[in-house]
This record gives C-alpha cells, structure tokens and sequence, in this order.
C-alpha cells in the first residue's frame, strides 16, 4: 500500500475567487478549497451526478437552494456550519464576507446546469450549463 500526499492543482479562473483541488481519490472522492469573495457568488446550478457537502471554514456565506417546490429559499452559513447538494438540487453560494469552504465530493468534474432562468434571474457570467456526455469523471 503506497501512501498519497496529493499536489494541490488549481481548477482554472473563477469570477468569485479562488477553487484548488487538494486531493483526489480516483473514482471515489474529490477535495477542494474554496475561497469565496466578499459579494461575490457562484452559478445557481444544479449537477446531473455530483454528490456534494461543504463545511465553512472561515466567513458568512448565503445559500440559496431548492428543496423541490420550485421556490429559491436562503439559509446563512458561518464558520462551523456545513451542508449537502445531493445529485439534482438547485443551489449557489454568495459570500457575506469573504469565505473558505472545504468541499467534499463525487469526482465528477464539469458538471452543472445553471438554472438562473428558471428563476426568474439574470444569468451573469461564469460557467456555462454542460452535458451529462461532457462530464469528466476523474
């Protein structure tokens, strides 16, 4: 058995800050750190298959999420908080003050659709929406 101490790789600009990939499980588990500006906000998205949790480390963070009745509804987070997006649900994170998350999840990479639409919302920058063919399992 051969012991792993992974090279944090970066996962490419973000208009909100800053996402490393600090360790990779093959098949099984991503891990990443994700800082957040103050104001700033990613997508709100969904995954075909990624199975997500987080847990605050640092910061006041928004969440705004879809607990399947079609409304958006809020929840703010702080440093010792965390939760979970299972495959499917709606959801975006806003930073209050500026935010470090951990990240735990499926390593399913390059997967979202953004929904903004949806809601009501203007769609502003970052990320486009993929196909379930486009998504890299790693």
């Amino acid at each position: 058995m051969d012991i792993i101490f992974p090279t944090q790789e970066t996962m490419g600009k973000r208009d909100w800050g800053e996402e490393k990939l600090v360790a990779l499980i093959p098949g099984v588990l991503s891990l990443k750190i994700l800082t957040i500006n103050k104001g700033k906000k990613g997508g709100l998205q969904y995954h075909h298959k990624k199975n997500e949790c987080g847990y605050v480390l640092s910061g006041k963070l928004l969440l705004r999420f879809d607990n399947g009745d079609g409304t958006l509804q809020e929840k703010i987070l702080s440093a010792g908080d965390s939760f979970h997006f299972p495959p499917k649900s709606v959801h975006q994170e806003e930073a209050i003050t500026k935010c470090t998350i951990v990240e735990a999840s499926s390593p399913h990479f390059n997967d979202r659709i953004r929904v903004e639409g949806l809601y009501g919302l203007a769609t502003g920058g970052g990320l486009p929406s993929v196909k379930e063919n486009e998504i890299i399992f790693r």
